[in-house]
Parts: C-alpha cells; structure tokens; sequence
C-alpha cells in the first residue's frame, strides 16, 4: 500500500505543476484574471495532498488499514475539489455548464478534511 500511495502522491504532484504551468501561461488568454485564481486554488490543494500522500506512505505509526482510508479520502477528495474546480474555472470554454456540478467542491473538501481527521484520530487513540 505504501507504494501506491506515493505513487499516487507523486503523479497528483506531477499533475499539480502541469496544471498550474497551464493555468498561468494558458489559460491568460482564455479567461479572466478571477477564473485564473480559482484555476490555481485547485492546483494549490491538488499539490498540497499529493505532499501529503507522499508524507503517508512514510509514516510508520499509522496501520495499513488507516493508511488505506486516508489514501482514499484524499484521493477522492483531490479528484471532487481540485478537478471540480479546473471545471469551474473554465466554465466559460465549453458549452456545458459546470455550476451544475458545483456541489462536488464541497463534498470533496468534506473528504479532504475527513482524511486528515481521520488520521489524527487514529494516531491519538492508538497505545
């Protein structure tokens, strides 16, 4: 499991930086300086948790079990908030109307949340 998880961690890090190189070279001429900033708040988080993920797979006093549900919070978190987000941003490009599905933002910030609780909570009560 700790392999996947860094992995993970890794390709979201990677991801992270190819999006935001687009978001402030590609995207200026495409949408407004707001769409911009919410394009970069979702790579901030994306890069923040894919740190995270690499964090996890190295910590020793977490079970495997706890490990695996922090990895699936966060990852599905990633996807709902920061993808979400890129979606939002560049709402104006397409013809399909994103704000449809905005209340994935929300859930996926839920469940970032839940992840780092999650692990907190395991940590503490663990003897």
């Amino acid at each position: 499991m700790n392999k996947t998880i860094l992995v993970t961690g890794l390709v979201l890090g990677m991801l992270a930086v190819i999006l935001g190189a687009f978001g402030a070279h590609g995207l200026k001429k495409a949408v407004g300086p707001e769409e911009i900033n919410t394009f970069e708040t979702g790579v901030k988080y994306q890069m923040y948790h894919a740190l995270f993920l690499i964090l996890l797979s190295t910590i020793t006093l977490a079970s495997e079990g706890t490990k695996r549900v922090v990895f699936y919070l966060i990852l599905i978190g990633v996807v709902l908030f920061s993808f979400s987000i890129y979606l939002l941003a560049t709402n104006t490009l397409t013809s399909f109307d994103f704000r449809k599905i905005g209340i994935l933002t929300p859930i996926g910030g839920l469940l970032l949340i839940l992840g780092w609780g999650y692990l907190l909570f395991s940590l503490l009560v663990k003897k």
